[in-house]
């Protein structure tokens, strides 16, 4: 183990930090605030290479680690949780079902794209489906050389501004997780069209829509795989992604620790800073602790996955449930430390408190991390 990083992961870190304190988190509040897509910033992103930073070096990429990655991600989830989830959303949980399936031209095609500044998003849940993701009702329907797709996705990140859709749907609902398969999808391929745009509670800079296909014709090679392996990319996929999704949680939760400091030696009471005061020295020692052990955490798991350790569920799941845990619990804190203030749109705390909680529901609930870890338990 080496808790040190090296040369290349620490310039990433200080140029993501940079990015984010210079061009998100100064104007994160008015984005929320007034429902605006940042496009701009995420033009930024693009000549940085952060929209990419999930493609290897040998489709034009950064080619970066695991680890690497999602101490890119924790930076910006750190300035915006919204713009945290698009980035993740599209070059992390969109490209891990590539990286686990696709044969060489599909991963030319998809990287390429993604490369050149397209967006991707992984089109999973539904109305009907959110965590028993084996029961999903889009259906596929091989007819010659083509797949027909046709349902209804929901809550889908980048939803109405990907380029690209990683489409999962069934062969027959009745083969359960054995009749799944999963599709590279056009965004522009005739029958597909975005619903609703969803209004949310926190993350308002990302885009989340439905998503429905109708006779949606997919040529039967953009298949990732062979018939029925849907769920396996499925779970390969999320465990993939829950440690990138414990890394945005673990920096928005040392931006509530960094805001709740600069305000406790910042505002008096009886005199004194309140930093002064025990406790609210304990809340602050409290949220370093769990905000250090979420880094870990997700650590550990992204260096299992640089290892290709054959099974790093648990270690994923830990990451997950642990960063969104310790996302909300800061947050809270955050708005208890800065009082009446915390409530109001003045500070930035009710900001964040509200983006924490999407980290206790999406990528597989809080709950749904204490199964997965539960049954690795269960099972020795």
């Amino acid at each position: 183990m080496d808790f040190i990083l090296n040369e290349e992961q620490e310039m990433m870190k200080r140029m993501a930090h940079e990015f984010a304190a210079n061009e998100i988190a100064p104007y994160a509040s008015d984005w929320d605030h007034n429902h605006v897509y940042p496009q701009a910033c995420l033009d930024k992103m693009h000549e940085l290479g952060f929209l990419a930073i999930g493609v290897p070096a040998e489709y034009g990429g950064p080619g970066l680690d695991h680890l690497t990655q999602n101490i890119v991600a924790e930076q910006i989830g750190w300035g915006d949780a919204g713009i945290a989830t698009i980035l993740v959303g599209s070059t992390l949980l969109a490209t891990d079902p590539i990286h686990a399936a696709a044969n060489e031209e599909q991963k030319k095609e998809w990287f390429g794209r993604m490369v050149n500044g397209e967006l991707a998003a992984f089109c999973l849940t539904e109305p009907g489906a959110g965590s028993d993701a084996g029961g999903i009702s889009t259906r596929c329907k091989k007819v010659g050389d083509e797949y027909i797709l046709n349902g209804t996705k929901q809550f889908i990140t980048n939803g109405g501004t990907a380029g690209m859709y990683l489409v999962i749907a069934t062969m027959d609902k009745k083969l359960g997780s054995k009749g799944m398969c999963a599709f590279m999808v056009d965004r522009d391929t005739p029958g597909i069209s975005v619903g609703k745009v969803e209004d949310k509670l926190g993350i308002r800079t990302s885009n989340t829509t439905e998503v429905i296909f109708e006779d949606v014709k997919v040529p039967a090679k953009n298949l990732l795989g062979k018939e029925g392996q849907g769920f396996y990319i499925v779970m390969k996929t999320l465990d993939l992604s829950r440690a990138s999704i414990g890394a945005c949680a673990t920096g928005l939760a040392q931006r509530c620790l960094d805001e709740a400091l600069a305000y406790a030696q910042m505002r008096t009471q009886f005199g004194k800073p309140i930093s002064s005061f025990q406790a609210i020295q304990f809340k602050l020692a409290d949220m370093a602790m769990r905000v250090q052990a979420s880094r870990l955490l997700y650590y550990e798991a992204s260096s299992l996955q640089d290892m290709n350790v054959p099974r790093f569920s648990k270690a994923a799941s830990l990451s997950k449930g642990f960063g969104g845990d310790t996302a909300m619990y800061c947050a809270l804190e955050a708005v208890q430390i800065f009082g009446g203030y915390g409530y109001t749109r003045d500070y930035p705390v009710e900001k964040l408190m509200r983006d924490a909680k999407i980290f206790q529901i999406y990528e597989g609930t809080a709950e749904v991390q204490r199964i997965v870890i539960a049954n690795d338990l269960l099972k020795g």
